[in-house]
């Protein structure tokens, strides 16, 4: 933990409302250490910092279903993915916060299309946007990769319906999904978990606006 408080960092002015929010995606395979990684970050940083949770946790806690038909899986994809972009307008357009982590985004919806033949023309035709769209909406992406059975995957998340199998193919798929971001940063998995949870924080430091980033990080070295 670090010896410096809040009070003993830099003071510099608040970009809020100055400028684009930076949206930051947290992404990765189930059981890859997100939701860890987010409440640490919650923790840490500057109160200015939105948190945007995850739209499948919202569209599958709520209630909705999931069916095995191509219709219901496209229809719980589509409705994810207008969560999600509803949540990020939210957060651009009222203007109060220059940063804000998303657990996951918009494109993490191709990684679960269930059309493989042809899955990105008919994805981003369904949702009405292209890929070079969805990719330019993030300032970067932060991959946490899925571990496998030995190294610590679990199903503690009752929402998570996938064995350690799956989740390291749709680990894949999400990588293949987010390929050609510019700004991605890929965090293998680890038997130190606290490491690569060190390792994500200091990767979204270093993403934040500056007058956020002199905060001090309150996790790890």
């Amino acid at each position: 933990m670090s010896g410096s408080s809040p009070s003993e960092a830099l003071s510099l002015p608040c970009e809020r409302g100055e400028r684009r929010c930076r949206l930051v995606v947290i992404t990765g395979g189930p059981g890859a250490g997100k939701t860890a990684v987010l409440e640490i970050a919650r923790r840490s940083f500057c109160k200015n910092i939105a948190f945007i949770p995850e739209a499948a946790s919202i569209v599958f806690g709520g209630g909705f279903w999931r069916r095995e038909s191509l219709v219901g899986r496209k229809a719980a994809q589509l409705a994810i993915f207008h969560i999600q972009r509803q949540m990020e307008r939210v957060v651009l357009e009222e203007g109060e916060v220059a940063f804000a982590l998303c657990d996951r985004g918009t494109i993490d919806g191709l990684a679960y299309w269930p059309e493989p033949e042809r899955e990105a023309e008919s994805f981003f035709r369904e949702i009405g946007t292209t890929r070079t769209a969805e990719l330019a909406r993030y300032h970067a992406v932060i991959h946490l990769k899925t571990p496998d059975l030995g190294h610590g995957y679990n199903h503690q998340n009752p929402l998570r319906i996938e064995d350690a199998t799956e989740a390291l193919a749709l680990d894949a798929r999400i990588l293949d999904a987010w390929a050609g971001h510019p700004n991605r940063i890929v965090l293998e998995s680890s038997d130190d978990f606290l490491s690569k949870a060190n390792a994500a924080i200091h990767a979204i430091k270093d993403n934040l606006p500056d007058c956020c980033r002199e905060h001090p990080v309150l996790f790890g070295p």
